[in-house]
């Protein structure tokens, strides 16, 4: 069990990489040398009048009313640097609507907004692409011999399970037991000239141990933890008998706290890479 565990992780990565940098090939070069003076230009200019503008407006509720996801602006109201900015899509493709831009200092999300996010990385168009993947590579490596080998119907039935477990683990950690605890679980990244590559990429995986609470003060990430060990026990119910061992369940729950570490990593670096590798705009 352990050699095909490592042959999926393997080749998940190496197929997510591919599509990654296939998009990346396919995305326009950003702006330079005039065009990038005329655009700092203008993105002062707007940040100006967007500062004029919100000075006009009363407290909390027009900041809320202005705050983009993933969020991009300091508590002061003034936009972080672009190099630190994160997107609402990598590449275009991977969902980042839980990442908060290096600087910025949004409110805590609400009920409704921690489930619009859950709503957002569940049922984007990318998260059955993904799952499809993982599913295939599942059937190929025999993961779970009692759902069939190869053809359409043993692919189906990898893909349905595979769809609810991503569906209920994105509900209990992003929004159900968030909202419980009081926990805020978007991913805040330090962003370049924060540290060593070293320091925040070890700052980027322990996030799935550690998150703030609705008053800034880091605590126990016990929305991560627990949810993703309620969203395995949920799983033993519609997995094969041979899949409900307790050690089956605990290696299906190392490797989606993994995955969300590598994950905040990702996360952490993508500006970097965009802007210094890609040279384009996160």
């Amino acid at each position: 069990m352990s050699i095909k565990f490592v042959v999926r992780v393997l080749a998940s990565v190496a197929v997510v990489g591919l599509l990654c940098f296939v998009c990346a090939a396919q995305e326009p070069a950003s702006p330079s040398g005039a065009d990038s003076a005329a655009q700092t230009t203008q993105s002062t200019q707007s940040t100006q009048d967007a500062q004029s503008t919100q000075a006009t407006q009363s407290g909390s509720q027009d900041q809320k009313s202005t705050q983009t996801t993933p969020p991009k602006t300091n508590a002061g109201g003034q936009p972080v640097p672009l190099s630190n900015q994160q997107p609402k899509r990598i590449l275009g493709v991977m969902p980042n609507y839980r990442a908060v831009s290096a600087g910025a200092l949004p409110p805590p999300p609400t009920p409704k907004e921690a489930f619009k996010i859950a709503t957002q990385n569940t049922f984007d168009y990318s998260s059955f692409i993904f799952v499809g993947i993982t599913s295939f590579l599942a059937e190929a490596t025999e993961a779970h011999p009692e759902l069939g080998e190869n053809g359409l119907p043993a692919f189906g039935r990898y893909y349905w399970r595979g769809f609810v477990d991503k569906t209920t683990g994105n509900y209990l950690v992003i929004f159900a037991l968030p909202t419980v605890f009081h926990e805020d679980e978007r991913y805040y990244a330090k962003g370049a000239g924060n540290g060593s590559i070293l320091k925040r990429g070890v700052y980027a995986a322990s996030r799935i141990l550690i998150t703030p609470d609705y008053h800034g003060h880091d605590t126990f990430n016990t929305s991560e933890v627990l949810g993703r060990a309620m969203a395995q026990g949920i799983s033993a119910s519609y997995y094969p008998s041979g899949d409900r061992t307790a050690g089956a369940l605990a290696v299906k729950f190392g490797w989606a706290m993994g995955r969300d570490a590598l994950t905040n990593v990702f996360r952490e670096f993508w500006p970097d890479i965009a802007v210094h590798v890609l040279h384009r705009h996160p």
